[in-house]
């Protein structure tokens, strides 16, 4: 029986996880390891009963009372924590869904890959800060690392069979997210809850976010980078309004392979479930008579300054991807908290890494993960202090303290 775990099984890609799982026959088809989550220990706990997990593991220490409780008599395994959710990385299984929103999922993927499995990986934050660590770690160890992106499930998909080097470029498709034909000027505005209508996808609170910023998409420019080690000029990004090609992959010859279905991401969390095979998946079957129009356009790096930002970071390599996705965190929860504007988010971001290249080596070629831990710290101090400087100057009262 194959063994699985799910970090971050409470969350949108979690749920699908949990939802093609049970489909394909759930406790009787496979053996459940660890199931970790945030703060629904109530959810967390239904799914490890349902799925005779050996272990649960909430990420808030606070939650371990509920969930004793709530799994009381079951016979399974209870913990939180960040060490606690490490730990359960350690457990030996044979395919591992790392699904934890943020830099908090990359020891955990990590330690997973330590066992020489496969790791489906949907934290795009730990080839972002980590990438050449995450890669090594699972040649040293044997083991596979499957992108659940869709945008990278996509271009994975569009090189089975290919030679990298007879690539020319790699198009990432993005939808525009809820605030696409807002007017320029109306985004410093947009509140969260305008933010979070996104017109394709659902998803969780903060990558609908990341999506209407367009940080979702400089998150996977630099993660396509280093998962697919291309150039960063190869790489390009369109605004495709519709989310039916979910990437695209140009050849020398000019060939383009493009990756079509409906926007579920139980797509690519499918594929790198059933990987090689090919399987059956509940997903709505496009009818492109129906659909009859794709479009697309340029996007406006006015409106999304994250796609220019990224680029700074993959000419600056080292640690500056891990400040990046740092600063970026710490903006998002200002907004979220109503301390700073929609807008704003791109600015904190900006000023953290024009001040962390003097606070810090951000260009170093070797990298270690204390390195990482460490410029992530501060970012995220620093980050703090400017959000909060912009709060202030704005005439707002701030809701996080730096």
């Amino acid at each position: 029986m194959r063994s699985i775990s799910i970090f971050g099984a409470t969350g949108s890609i979690g749920e699908s996880t949990f939802d093609l799982i049970t489909r394909a026959g759930g406790a009787d088809a496979f053996r459940t390891v660890a199931l970790t989550g945030g703060q629904n220990v109530v959810r967390l706990a239904q799914m490890a009963r349902i799925l005779r997990a050996e272990i649960a593991v909430c990420a808030d220490p606070r939650g371990l009372p509920a969930l004793r409780d709530a799994l009381a008599g079951s016979g399974i395994e209870v913990a939180a924590g960040a060490d606690a959710i490490a730990e359960a990385a350690d457990r030996p299984a044979d395919w591992v869904m790392s699904a934890i929103v943020g830099a908090a999922g990359l020891v955990p993927g990590l330690r997973a890959l330590r066992h020489g499995k496969t790791l489906a990986l949907a934290n795009k934050e730990s080839l972002v800060t980590a990438g050449p660590l995450l890669m090594a770690e699972a040649a040293r160890h044997g083991a596979r690392i499957l992108p659940v992106d869709s945008e990278h499930s996509a271009i994975f998909q569009g090189l089975v069979g290919e030679d990298i080097a007879a690539v020319e470029r790699i198009i990432l498709t993005a939808s525009g997210g809820a605030l696409r034909d807002w007017p320029l000027e109306a985004l410093a505005n947009a509140t969260v809850t305008e933010a979070l209508a996104h017109p394709n996808w659902a998803m969780g609170q903060r990558i609908t976010i990341d999506s209407a910023s367009m940080f979702n998409k400089a998150l996977e420019v630099i993660e396509t980078r280093e998962y697919f080690g291309i150039s960063p000029d190869q790489i390009e990004v369109i605004i495709h309004p519709e989310s039916l090609i979910h990437s695209m992959v140009g050849f020398r010859d000019g060939a383009i392979m493009a990756h079509m279905g409906a926007p579920d991401m139980r797509h690519s969390i499918g594929y790198a479930l059933n990987w090689p095979e090919r399987r059956d998946i509940p997903v709505a079957r496009l009818d492109l008579a129906q659909i009859a129009t794709l479009s697309f356009r340029a996007p406006d790096m006015a409106r999304y300054p994250a796609l220019r930002l990224c680029r700074d970071v993959m000419r600056t390599r080292g640690l500056a991807g891990a400040a990046f996705n740092a600063a970026k965190e710490v903006a998002l929860d200002h907004f979220l908290a109503g301390g700073i504007g929609f807008m704003d988010m791109a600015g904190v971001v900006e000023d953290t890494l024009a001040r962390l290249l003097s606070d810090l080596c951000l260009e170093s070629d070797v990298i270690t993960l204390e390195e990482i831990q460490g410029a992530d710290h501060l970012a995220r101090r620093r980050a703090g202090e400017f959000a909060v400087a912009r709060s202030m100057a704005q005439g707002r009262m701030p809701k996080i303290d730096a």
